[in-house]
């Protein structure tokens, strides 16, 4: 006599598989106030969501607030490195921005009572970028490398540059080049095919590769907060054309790179990710052009990432990296 139940009856009393779970990441901003961080976690208490990772900043001297929250939608938590969720393809993709949508439409009313500045996304979601180069190739390099090994969370939907000196690179990565020379007569007409490409790819991030060419105002008024520069940590002290031979003269002890949001102020937009690397007198002019360039990887990948991670918020002109 068997005690047991049947395989369809323990088909049945089997429980239905959790949902999967849905990461996203909540970025906001506003005044100092007392019982914000409560509003918040009460909002994803009622939502069924479990905080993963918090970060936050109250400034003291500003008198303002920050914060970064990733969360997931069910179960207990998520593989950190699942992205936004377990599934596959467009329907996973579709699922957290319907997701996305709806989380937005039920925090209006809480954003709206604290005045905050915010964002929500899925946790994973590559943005789109278009990098800009001209002839030194390493932080485009580094960058294709990057994102090819899924260290960053980017798709380079595109690469433009004002010298055709690396299309075959971006061909063999199966990425749109874009020679677009620029002189005197023609910036104008280059920002404005810039900008074509710009709408054309729905870029979210344009990256300034050792771009060698100088955004005009009305260029980086379109841009602001969307796109990053990367230059060598000498100016003003060392301006003009070999900068590291200028600083091999006057034997510095110091090589590093600086990425920051660019604005109408040339090289002094909003200070994202820093690299120093210490030196001596053994030296030669060649060593710190190496030292250089990798300095200048490592600033901008970093900043490429945390932009793309939303862990970047602008404070007038600085910047807020909750990581």
């Amino acid at each position: 006599m068997s005690t047991g139940a049947t395989a369809p009856q323990r088909n049945q009393l089997r429980e239905p598989a959790p949902a999967p779970a849905t990461d996203y990441v909540l970025t906001l901003d506003c005044a100092e106030s007392p019982g914000i961080v409560h509003a918040v976690a009460d909002f994803l208490l009622d939502h069924g969501c479990f905080i993963l990772d918090i970060k936050q900043f109250g400034d003291p001297v500003e008198q303002h607030f920050f914060m970064r929250v990733h969360f997931s939608t069910t179960g207990s938590g998520s593989d950190a490195n699942s992205g936004t969720g377990s599934g596959s393809g467009a329907a996973a993709g579709a699922e957290a921005a319907a997701g996305a949508d709806e989380l937005r439409r039920s925090f209006v009313p809480v954003a709206a009572h604290w005045n905050m500045k915010w964002r929500l996304e899925p946790r994973g979601r590559k943005q789109r970028i278009l990098v800009m180069v001209s002839k030194y190739g390493h932080c485009l390099n580094d960058l294709l490398f990057r994102t090819r090994n899924g260290e960053l969370p980017v798709e380079i939907v595109a690469v433009v540059s004002n010298h055709p000196d690396h299309r075959d690179l971006v061909a063999w990565h199966g990425i749109p080049f874009h020679h677009i020379p620029v002189n005197r007569e023609t910036k104008e007409e280059a920002e404005s095919e810039l900008l074509h490409l710009v709408d054309r790819y729905d870029v979210e991030l344009v990256v300034l590769a050792r771009y060698m060419q100088v955004l005009s105002d009305n260029l980086t008024r379109r841009l602001a907060g969307r796109a990053i520069n990367i230059h060598h940590p000498f100016l003003p002290s060392f301006k003009g054309a070999r900068p590291y031979h200028q600083a091999y003269e006057r034997g510095v002890k110091t090589v590093g790179a600086t990425a920051h949001y660019v604005n109408s102020e040339l090289d002094e937009g909003p200070i994202i990710a820093q690299q120093v690397i210490e030196v001596d007198h053994t030296y030669s002019p060649a060593d710190l052009v190496a030292v250089g360039r990798d300095a200048e990887c490592k600033a901008l990948s970093n900043a490429v990432r945390w932009h793309s991670e939303g862990r970047i918020i602008l404070s007038g002109n600085r910047t807020v990296i909750l990581r």
